[in-house]
């Protein structure tokens, strides 16, 4: 079945809706042959797979080549009149390609720039001027008279600035302002180059600005530069800029130079450029490149500059995702540590690490080794057979948090499913309780997850409204009065589920003391008290587990999100013989629940906890962060409470609902989330440092107080 019409939004949203790949299998100006081969090597690595993968609309147009190709050793006039043929037939064909194509032009060496900017520049000069970032480690500024090499391909900004050979500079075309033109990552080139660039007044940003002030500052300012008066601009970029060592692929490779993932999360701030009218992407060698991983970083480089924006993101997932979220507006792309950048670029300081799951920061590198070398080797054979990975795993999270049995699953639903299941046939086969008649109990402001059994035990209406009926025997207590547990219990009664600190419900702590009298309760009636630690496990509130604050060890123990380091569902039910071994073969289990990768990372989380002891670390920064929250005195907070880097702000919804916060937070770089409209939820990776969370700090209680004083006591709307 297809969808019945197409997506509708406004057009500068969809800014390069057609993306055309222009290949020019040339290397005419270069000291080798290598670079002819780069278009048709990038093609059938899956260049064009991996754009249409992004959400590019692209197609192969053709891969144009030359028309004659002097012999070696041929003078250097026609060498020259070579080049400059080629350059004049892709700067036609660039002309002629329809309005609304972007085209993607890939060299082949540089030299092949001449004609695809003289062409751009022709396609947009009924709009105005063309500005032209450069990305070189070399200026490309020689004219046939000052090559000290005698390689053409080390002219063609000279040439498209106007000097040099006519057979160059000549190609049809408005020649570029150098007003307009800023090259990036330079770093090797002569003399008689820098004084033609500074004579013309050519930007250059050196490797050294680069390294000093970072690529994404640098590329701002670029920006800045070739928008100024133009009616657009484009991006060139000899792959001999990028460090040689992770990219060695290239004819002329230099040291010291870019870091591939840092120039492709600059480029990302193209997405939102309507006037970025053209790329190109030179001088790759696939003789240099076996392993096809320069290839896959050329991918790389074309789907962050090319691939879709915010908007047209947001709009794909309105039209075609089901509406049970309303994310906030924003789009990530990749992560690392405790930072998030959007497919724009912005960065953001991740202040709800996925509901705690991502607790060890993104792309933690000994957790994606951990993935790596597993997923190479075994990911996934189903539990009807063992793995090497899953038995350790068992012994060491049962011996590391005293228990006797792991039943392993993987979202934290599905953990809480097994122990319900476990708590009423242990109900059933040992305490003694009468077919169906088991009783579970549970609390008011509780999330389990959002199964039809779990949302019936829950007090929000709105996750049980439509999905009714039921499963019967389960009973709901208010969260935090121990006196309710023990009137509330039956001789039905077979468990007490518990959050030590409800998240979802608002960052609720209960009164010291609680939880213990709860346990103590339990063992006097013979109920299971069973502990969902989903969120508040593993280091979150300032301990291993929540249940440690009050010394308290449940009778079972529901762990997921942390456990799976960030990468992976990974879950886990956990109980002493006595209660787990009520299950045999065939009554409980999952196919992917326990699988060899999610096993080896798990593993590699629980060696992380025992090395750094995240927990102390969590307990400290927790204590600072509410205090400097409390000592804030804003006039909109009613409550800040919490434990460990598990922290909730209350907000009086008559001067700022807590969803407006939210977004006003976005807009400043910090990604938190409402809960109810009226509490803002802050659990940062716990791997932040006491300097990244003061300064989030700052920045909520200057937004809070902000909103606060522009309103008054008048609610602020979304």
């Amino acid at each position: 079945m297809t969808h019945s019409a197409p997506l509708h939004v406004p057009p500068h949203a969809d800014m390069r809706a057609v993306v055309q790949v222009i290949g020019v299998a040339s290397a005419l100006g270069a000291p080798g042959d290598g670079p002819a081969a780069g278009p048709a090597a990038l093609e059938r690595h899956g260049l064009l797979q991996r754009l249409k993968g992004t959400g590019i609309g692209a197609s192969w147009q053709e891969t144009l080549e030359p028309v004659t190709t002097p012999p070696a050793g041929a003078l250097m006039r026609e060498r020259l009149d070579a080049v400059g043929a080629l350059a004049q037939r892709v700067a036609d064909h660039l002309t002629a390609l329809a309005p609304e194509v972007f085209p993607l032009v890939i060299g082949g060496d540089h030299a092949v720039g001449i004609g695809t900017w003289r062409g751009v520049a022709s396609r947009i000069a009924p709009r105005g001027a063309l500005g032209l970032i450069w990305i070189d480690a070399h200026l490309d500024s020689h004219t046939e008279r000052s090559t000290h090499s005698g390689n053409i391909h080390g002219m063609p900004l000279a040439a498209l600035l106007g000097e040099g050979d006519a057979a160059l500079s000549g190609v049809a075309g408005p020649r570029l302002d150098p007003a307009n033109v800023v090259i990036i990552g330079a770093r090797a080139w002569e003399h008689e180059e820098h004084e033609r660039l500074t004579r013309l007044g050519v930007q250059v940003f050196d490797m050294a600005e680069v390294r000093e002030r970072g690529m994404g500052a640098v590329f701002c300012d670029a920006l800045s530069v070739v928008r100024e008066r133009t009616a657009g601009f484009g991006v060139s970029i000899d792959l001999d800029a990028l460090d040689a060592a992770a990219f060695p692929a290239v004819t002329c490779p230099e040291t010291e130079g870019i870091a591939p993932d840092e120039l492709c999360a600059a480029l990302l701030a193209l997405r939102g450029c309507g006037d970025f009218v053209a790329m190109e992407i030179v001088e790759y060698l696939p003789d240099r490149d076996p392993g096809g991983m320069c290839a896959d970083w050329v991918a790389n480089i074309a789907c962050a500059a090319l691939g879709p924006s915010t908007y047209l993101l947001r709009a794909k997932e309105r039209e075609f995702g089901a509406h049970n979220y309303a994310p906030l507006p924003v789009v990530f792309h990749h992560g690392k540590g405790i930072w998030l950048w959007d497919v724009e670029g912005r960065r953001y300081l991740d202040m709800m690490s996925a509901y705690s799951a991502v607790s060890f920061g993104h792309a933690n590198p000994r957790l994606l080794h951990a993935l790596n070398d597993q997923a190479q080797r075994l990911a996934l054979t189903s539990r009807a057979y063992s793995n090497d990975r899953l038995p350790l795993l068992m012994e060491r999270l049962c011996g590391l948090l005293g228990y006797d049995r792991m039943l392993p699953v993987n979202t934290g639903l599905e953990a809480v499913e097994t122990a319900l299941k476990t708590a009423r046939k242990w109900g059933y086969k040992v305490k003694g309780i009468p077919t169906d008649k088991a009783e579970i109990i549970a609390c008011e402001g509780n999330f389990h997850g959002r199964s039809i059994t779990i949302v019936g035990m829950s007090s929000e209406e709105q996750y049980r409204d439509g999905f009714g009926p039921f499963p019967a025997g389960f009973r709901r207590i208010r969260y935090g009065d121990a006196d309710a547990l023990e009137a509330a219990i039956t001789p039905d009664t077979a468990a007490f589920l518990v959050e030590p600190v409800q998240g979802e419900g608002g960052i609720l702590v209960p009164q010291a003391g609680y939880l213990a009298r709860c346990a103590e309760i339990c063992r006097r009636h013979n109920v299971l008290l069973i502990a969902d630690e989903v969120q508040t496990g593993l280091g979150r509130t300032g301990r291993l587990l929540g249940c440690d604050h009050e010394g308290v060890h449940p009778d079972g123990l529901i762990l997921g999100k942390a456990l799976g380091g960030g990468l992976l569902p990974v879950s886990a039910f956990l109980a002493d013989a006595a209660v787990m071994d009520v299950l045999r073969p065939g009554d409980h289990g999952s196919t992917f629940g326990g699988n060899p990768l999610g096993a080896a990372v798990a593993l590699e989380v629980l060696a992380i906890l025992e090395e750094t002891r995240p927990w102390e670390h969590a307990a400290r920064l927790g204590e600072r962060l509410m205090a400097r929250f409390r000592d804030a005195h804003l006039p909109c907070v009613r409550e800040v409470r919490g434990r460990g880097l598990l922290v909730g702000i209350e907000l009086d919804p008559a001067q700022l609902r807590a969803t407006t916060a939210a977004e006003l937070l976005l807009a400043r770089g910090i990604a938190t989330k409402d809960t109810h409209n009226t509490v803002l939820r802050f659990a940062p990776p716990l791997v932040i440092t006491e300097a990244e969370l003061d300064a989030a700090a700052d920045v909520v209680i200057d937004t809070l107080a902000a909103a606060c004083a522009h309103r008054g006591q008048a609610p602020l709307q979304p």
